[in-house]
């Protein structure tokens, strides 16, 4: 039998569950397949950083692969319409009796995976699928009444329970290498479509499986410990900066969750604060996927929560704000950096993700849904799931999410979780001389703020606190 393997969102050769399936069921060889389809991709709101992300991963996967003596195919279509047509034809060339790919969660992605594996069995050839993106499949576990979980904390005590009754598989090693490889791989294009070559930040986000596992043991053996504590502040190196290569799956979940368990002393829900609190992250990620899964509309740009879905402003005013926002000049200096960090980097703590979103909403009453597209246009590891959910958590409109009347002071959380302003110097540098009392609130500086080349804030936080309270109430 020969496999035709199917590469989306799991670019590695370890612990790769589809992959390794077809090389242990192949007696005839491998030939592998990724398929780029770049309006779809610009549809969906991916930018030039997540492009070339995904680009030169492909890079290390084809070296990978030949590693295995399984040669990689690129197929370029501009969207996911005929893609089955592509994929049949590929296999029909080389003589492969079955696909194996893993499952993605999002709705356009499953409409296209069903017509894929419809076209396959009319011919006569086996499709097999995986759950790869997540240690738990989405729908595996539910409430007593039976339905999804809607709510965080009982989803995780249910996760906890599922893995240590041994349920959840476990990560494996490199898949089997192949006797001789079928074919010629194919050169990974310099390019895809329209999407800038050049818009990435390799010196940044290093490609690679290898290098994925290697950030992942440094996080592990230099800040995991002390993660609990210092997750929060921005300016200092706390945080694992994984979230890239899970979301194009250079990494597994597994992998990460395990590593954490060897770290911990086996243990998943006790022990260290960081480890715990690190897994617990993981699975933040997987309860978002079943959400996804369970409640497709919020693919398609509905609220989960309609109730406080509000009426956003969207008039002239709102969008010279929304721009400000965009480019980092709100006047608020920490909402400022994670704005600019996001620009310069594609990818920003999480900490400011959550204040620079309840900025958006509730401070401008701007639709979560402007903010959402923002960040996956630039966001290096930009996942549907994951963004989706954070920014509904945060304008109120989510599962789970924070009550409407939880809305973040931009300078309390500046003084708290940046007080020595290293976070905001880094990136808001015409502020870098101010002392650290005055550059939380550069505008009180009075002398020196008509010195600086920085905006006075674009809305006042008591005034804006009291017009978000008082438009939810009257959905409420």
């Amino acid at each position: 039998m020969r496999a035709l393997m199917w590469f989306r969102a799991d670019l590695r050769t370890r612990d790769n569950s589809a992959l390794s399936a077809a090389c242990t069921a192949a007696s005839d060889g491998v030939v592998a397949v990724f398929t780029a389809c770049p309006e779809q991709w610009r549809e969906h709101d991916w930018g030039d950083m997540r492009v070339d992300f995904v680009r030169r991963n492909l890079e290390a996967l084809h070296k990978g692969l030949e590693g295995r003596n399984i040669a990689l195919k690129i197929i370029v279509r501009d969207r996911f319409a005929g893609i089955e047509d592509d994929l049949l034809a590929l296999a029909q060339e080389h003589d492969c009796s079955a696909l194996f790919f893993n499952e993605e969660y999002e709705v356009n992605e499953r409409s296209r995976d069903a017509k894929v594996a419809a076209k396959f069995t009319k011919a006569g050839l086996s499709v097999r699928t995986f759950h790869d993106q997540v240690v738990v499949p989405p729908g595996e576990l539910s409430t007593k009444e039976g339905k999804p979980y809607t709510v965080y904390s009982p989803y995780k005590r249910r996760w906890y329970e599922y893995y240590k009754d041994g349920q959840a598989p476990r990560a494996q090693g490199l898949a089997k290498k192949q006797a001789e490889m079928v074919g010629t791989p194919d050169a990974v294009p310099d390019r895809f479509g329209d999407f800038d070559p050049d818009g990435g930040r390799p010196d940044l986000w290093t490609e690679g499986e290898d290098h994925a596992l290697s950030r992942l043991s440094s996080f592990i053996d230099g800040r995991l410990i002390p993660y609990k504590e210092e997750r929060d502040y921005p300016g200092i190196n706390g945080t694992s900066t994984i979230s890239p290569y899970l979301a194009v799956g250079a990494v597994s979940p597994r992998q990460c969750i395990e590593a954490a368990l060897d770290a911990n002393q086996g243990k998943l829900d006790s022990g260290g604060k960081g480890p715990v609190h690190w897994m617990s992250e993981v699975i933040w990620r997987e309860f978002y996927r079943q959400i996804l899964v369970a409640f497709p509309r919020v693919c398609k740009g509905r609220a989960f929560n309609r109730k406080y879905d509000i009426p956003w402003r969207a008039d002239e005013e709102a969008k010279e704000q929304f721009a400000a926002w965009c480019a980092g000049k709100t006047g608020y200096p920490f909402i400022d950096a994670a704005m600019r960090q996001l620009a310069q980097t594609g990818w920003m703590h999480n900490r400011t993700r959550m204040s620079v979103a309840m900025f958006l909403t509730k401070h401008l009453l701007i639709d979560w849904r402007w903010g959402e597209r923002h960040f996956m246009n630039l966001l290096v590891d930009g996942d549907l799931a994951s963004n989706n959910g954070g920014w509904q958590w945060s304008a109120a409109t989510g599962t789970d999410a924070a009550p409407y009347f939880r809305i973040f002071n931009p300078i309390t959380q500046s003084r708290k979780f940046d007080g020595e302003g290293a976070y905001i110097r880094r990136f808001v540098p015409e502020l870098a001389d101010l002392e650290d009392e005055a550059i939380h609130e550069p505008w009180k500086a009075a002398s020196l703020f008509d010195e600086i080349d920085y905006p006075a804030p674009i809305v006042d936080h008591a005034y804006a606190r009291d017009r978000a309270l008082n438009a939810f109430k009257v959905e409420s």
